[in-house]
C-alpha cells in the first residue's frame, strides 16, 4: 500500500528537460541577482584573442567565475592583474553548457588609493630590480634639438603649452603622435608610440621625445604605471622627457625617463634653450674674439718695434757694395785666367758683356717662357676660384649682416630717441635754473629801487655803523654807477636835516640910539 502511495506522488512532480531546467535556474538568478556589487581579489586573469576577459574573483571561502565582454574591457580605467584587489559590478547569470554561474563585469575599479599604491609599490620594486630605473643608464638631453617628438593627447592643454613654450624660447620643428592618456587603450597606444618615433619610418627621427598628460588622480594617471610603458621609455634609443601631471605627481615612467618635468611646460624648457641668451652670449664671444686678436696683433707689433730690426736698405747696402766692386775687376780676372788664343779677342770686348752676354740669352728665355707659365697658373688659379665660389656660404653671410644691420639701425634709432629726450629734458632744468637764478639775483632787486653801497676796496658795506663823515662810498643803482660821500649824522626816515640852532650871546646887543 505505502508503495503504491509512493509511485502516485513521483508521478505528480513535474518533469523538466535539462534544457528547461538551466534554463528555469538561469532566470531565478538573474531575477533575484539583478544588477551586483562585489569586492574580491582577482585571480586567474586570462585575455582571448577575441578580446574578452576571462577571470576569477575569490576571497579566503569562494571563487566566482567572471567575464569582461571586449566593449566593456576598452572603457575599464585600468588593466586587470592577478592580486589585484577590486571591487566590481555587474549581473549574475549562468552558463548553462557547463552548469556555472558567473558575473558579467561591467565596471571594475581598485578597491581605494591603498590597493593602487600597494600594485604601485609592487610594481615599482620589481623594475627597479631589473635595473630600468637606475641612473647611469639615463642620458643626458641634447643642448640644441632640431626634432621634437611628443607623445599626448592631440586635443588637451599640454600640446598647445609645449608648443608654445618651444616657440617662445627656440623655434623647432615638432612631431605630435597623437595618443588617448587615459582608458584601457592608453598604455597599449603610448608604448606603441614610443616604439614607433624610435623606428622613425617616413618621418624625421626626433632628437628628443616628451611623453606627458596634464594632471589628474591616481586612477586616471595609472597608464603611465602600466609595464608596457614603462618597458618601452626604458628602452627607447632616443632621450625621454616624463612630464605626467603636476610637479606632486609621480608615475613609474618618471621613473623610467631621462629626465623628469614637473609640468609640461617645464619639459619644454628641458629640450631647448632660449634662443636670444645664445645669440647674446655668442655676439659677445665674437667681440671678445675680436679684441684677443687685436691684443695679439699690438703686442706683436710692439715687440717687433722694440726689436729695433736694421732697415733692408742698409741690410743690402753692404752686400751691394761689395758686388760692385766685384764687377769692376771681373775685366782683369777675364784677361788673366782666359786662353792666349781668347786674350786678344777679350782685349777688345769688354770682359762683363763678355760673360753676361750667355746669361742675358738664358734670361730672354726663360722671360719668353714666363709669360705663359703665368697665364697658365693663372688660369688654373681661376677655375679653381669659380669651383669653391659655388661653396661659400655668401647667402647666410648676407643674411646675418642684413639682420645685424636691421638690429643695428634699430639701435641707432633708439639711442637717437633717448639722446634727443635726454636732451629735452637737460633743457627745461637748465632753463628752469636760469629764471631761479634770475630770481634770486640782486640785479632784480636793484630794479625795484635799491642801491648796492660799496667802499674804496670794492667791499659791500652792509651796515652803516661804520662810515665815518666824509668816507667816499659807491652807490651803485640798477643802471649806473655813482660816487658819494658820507654826511656827518643820520637823519630820521621821511624827515629833512635841519640846521643847528644859534645860541644867543651873553654880551647884550648895543643900543643905536
Amino acid at each position: 500500500m505505502s508503495d503504491t502511495l509512493s509511485d502516485n506522488a513521483a508521478s505528480n512532480v513535474h518533469e523538466y528537460s535539462v534544457s528547461e531546467l538551466a534554463g528555469t535556474l538561469k532566470r531565478t538568478i538573474e531575477d533575484t541577482f539583478g544588477y551586483v556589487r562585489v569586492r574580491g581579489e582577482l585571480g586567474r586573469v586570462t585575455i582571448a584573442k577575441s578580446g574578452h576577459c576571462y577571470l576569477d574573483i575569490k576571497d579566503d571561502r569562494a571563487v566566482i567565475n567572471s567575464i569582461i565582454w571586449k566593449g566593456q574591457m576598452n572603457g575599464l580605467t585600468m588593466r586587470p592583474e592577478e592580486g589585484m584587489e577590486v571591487i566590481c559590478e555587474g549581473k549574475m547569470t549562468t552558463y548553462p553548457g557547463r552548469s556555472n554561474y558567473q558575473l558579467v563585469i561591467s565596471k571594475m575599479e581598485l578597491a581605494g588609493a591603498g590597493a593602487l599604491m600597494a600594485l604601485f609599490e609592487k610594481r615599482k620594486k620589481m623594475l627597479a630590480g631589473e635595473g630600468l630605473f637606475s641612473e647611469d643608464s639615463k642620458r643626458a638631453l641634447p643642448f640644441m634639438p632640431k626634432v621634437i617628438g611628443v607623445v599626448t593627447s592631440p586635443t588637451g592643454a599640454v600640446i598647445r603649452d609645449i608648443l608654445h613654450r618651444i616657440e617662445d624660447r627656440f623655434p623647432v620643428n615638432v612631431i605630435l603622435w597623437p595618443v588617448v592618456v587615459q582608458g584601457d587603450r592608453a598604455a597599449g597606444e603610448i608604448a606603441a608610440a614610443i616604439t614607433g618615433f624610435n623606428h622613425a619610418d617616413g618621418f624625421p627621427r626626433p632628437d628628443v621625445l616628451i611623453v606627458g598628460r596634464g594632471g589628474g588622480s591616481l586612477e586616471d594617471l595609472w597608464c603611465f604605471n602600466e609595464e608596457n610603458v614603462v618597458r618601452a621609455i626604458a628602452g627607447s634609443k632616443i632621450p625621454v622627457i616624463s612630464a605626467v601631471g603636476h610637479e606632486t605627481d609621480w608615475t613609474l615612467s618618471d621613473y623610467a625617463a631621462d629626465h623628469r618635468a614637473p609640468t609640461p611646460t617645464g619639459a619644454a624648457e628641458a629640450a631647448v634653450p632660449v634662443r636670444a641668451d645664445w645669440l647674446v652670449t655668442i655676439a659677445d664671444y665674437g667681440v671678445r674674439l675680436t679684441r684677443g686678436l687685436k691684443r695679439n696683433v699690438s703686442e706683436r707689433q710692439s715687440r717687433l718695434s722694440a726689436a729695433r730690426l736694421p732697415r733692408l736698405d742698409a741690410v743690402l747696402a753692404s752686400p751691394q757694395q761689395r758686388l760692385d766692386l766685384a764687377t769692376a775687376r771681373l775685366p782683369n780676372a777675364a784677361q788673366l785666367f782666359a786662353p792666349q788664343s781668347q786674350r786678344l779677342a777679350l782685349a777688345r770686348m769688354p770682359a762683363l758683356k763678355q760673360l753676361t752676354d750667355p746669361l742675358r740669352a738664358r734670361l730672354s728665355r726663360w722671360a719668353d717662357r714666363l709669360p705663359s707659365a703665368l697665364n697658365v697658373n693663372l688660369a688654373r688659379s681661376q677655375s679653381r676660384l669659380e669651383r669653391a665660389v659655388p661653396r661659400l656660404r655668401v647667402k647666410p653671410l648676407e643674411a646675418d649682416l642684413t639682420r645685424k644691420s636691421e638690429r643695428l639701425d634699430t639701435l641707432g634709432g633708439t639711442a637717437s630717441r633717448a639722446m634727443t629726450r635726454h636732451i629735452d629734458i637737460q633743457s627745461a632744468r637748465l632753463e628752469r635754473a636760469g629764471k631761479l637764478l634770475e630770481a634770486l639775483s640782486y640785479q632784480s632787486v636793484l630794479s625795484r629801487g635799491f642801491a648796492v653801497v660799496t667802499d674804496d676796496a670794492g667791499h659791500v658795506v652792509k651796515q652803516g655803523k661804520g662810515l665815518k663823515a666824509g668816507e667816499a662810498v659807491s652807490l651803485r643803482f640798477a643802471d649806473v654807477e655813482r660816487a658819494a660821500v658820507i654826511a656827518g649824522k643820520a637823519t630820521l626816515k621821511g624827515k629833512k636835516p635841519t640846521k643847528p640852532a644859534v645860541k644867543p650871546s651873553d654880551k647884550k646887543q648895543a643900543d643905536l640910539f
